[in-house]
């Protein structure tokens, strides 16, 4: 493997992302606050969309473009999904 530190950079950012959303999940658990559970699971695909991108490229040896687009699909899910709980309405 010859991109270790792209690797490390990935899986640090999947790392943070899927903390937050483990946060905001628990806030969601607390609170029973609706959005909260969706900015959980923004984050978790946002998170999740980066390291989809190297496991089907270096894994299942995807092309570097469907791989990439897989993960910017996962990606925009995600943000589609805290963008709704910024702008939804307050239940």
């Amino acid at each position: 493997m010859e991109h270790t530190l792209f690797v490390i950079a990935k899986l640090f950012t999947t790392a943070l992302a899927l903390v937050i959303a483990y946060q905001a999940y628990r806030g969601y658990q607390r609170h029973h606050t609706q959005l909260l559970l969706y900015v959980s699971v923004g984050f978790a695909l946002v998170g999740l969309g980066g390291l989809l991108e190297g496991v089907l490229f270096e894994v299942l040896q995807v092309s570097i473009f469907e791989a990439g687009f897989v993960a910017a699909l996962v990606t925009a899910a995600g943000m589609l999904s805290i963008l709704y709980a910024l702008y939804a309405p307050n239940p």
